[in-house]
């Protein structure tokens, strides 16, 4: 399994950006989000990457952290969701957008990815909200380390253990939000207080919802609020 790509942007497209490895040019499948964040060609850039093998085609989708790239495993667990819709869903809304609208169960949210329609969206919100907390806990510190353009390719299967423990320069984590560490923060807070993931997942969806840019403490203020006992 290649699960990340290191090399100098050879040219960029609206869905996909080609990458010199070495003197090797790789076609790496990405979200408009994804493509729009990265430098212009001629610059290094470092992608995690999934590969998609079929009889008669090989295909690499990228992703700027793993946090990303896990939240694209899930979506494609479910029926009907292919690689390229998960990069829909993921470039319309976002790692952390995509984590509140499945724990709130706002499944019109995900339908306005191109390539959605309502049962599908539908789908998705009900076979993920269970595993959602799981992805939403990973936090926003999982990202790509740009800096060495001529690092040699990692051929494993990363996963969120193979996260990178020194945090890479600034311009290299243009996914890493501080919301999705917030929302880390707040949900391991909460299971350590004996929430169940998936009311804890929806009461910090529900208050950044509410406001985005939340800082940890507020989101676990907000959530206890939202889970104490009513009346």
């Amino acid at each position: 399994m290649i699960g990340r790509i290191a090399g100098i942007i050879l040219h960029r497209a609206r869905d996909h950006v080609l990458i010199d490895v070495r003197g090797v040019g790789y076609v790496v499948h990405v979200s408009e989000r994804t493509a729009a964040g990265l430098p212009p060609a001629g610059q290094a850039v470092a992608l995690y990457t999934d590969l998609l093998v079929r009889e008669d085609l090989l295909q690499l989708f990228g992703f700027p952290t793993l946090l990303e790239k896990e939240w694209h495993r899930l979506l494609t667990s479910v029926q009907g969701v292919g690689a390229k819709v998960s990069l829909a869903i993921l470039g319309t809304l976002g790692a952390e957008g995509l984590g509140r609208a499945i724990a709130l169960g706002d499944w019109s949210s995900v339908r306005r990815a191109q390539g959605v329609g309502p049962k599908l969206a539908q789908r998705i919100v009900l076979e993920l909200k269970d595993k959602a907390p799981g992805i939403m806990a990973l936090g926003g510190n999982l990202t790509v380390d740009a800096g060495d353009a001529g690092a040699p390719m990692i051929a494993a299967d990363a996963t969120a253990a193979d996260a990178p423990a020194k945090s890479p320069p600034a311009s290299a984590r243009a996914g890493a939000a501080p919301s999705a560490t917030a929302t880390a923060e707040a949900l391991s807070a909460l299971g350590h207080l004996g929430y169940a993931a998936s009311e804890a997942a929806a009461a910090v969806a529900e208050m950044q919802a509410r406001d985005p840019g939340a800082d940890t403490p507020t989101l676990i203020r907000a959530a206890l609020k939202s889970l104490a006992p009513k009346g």
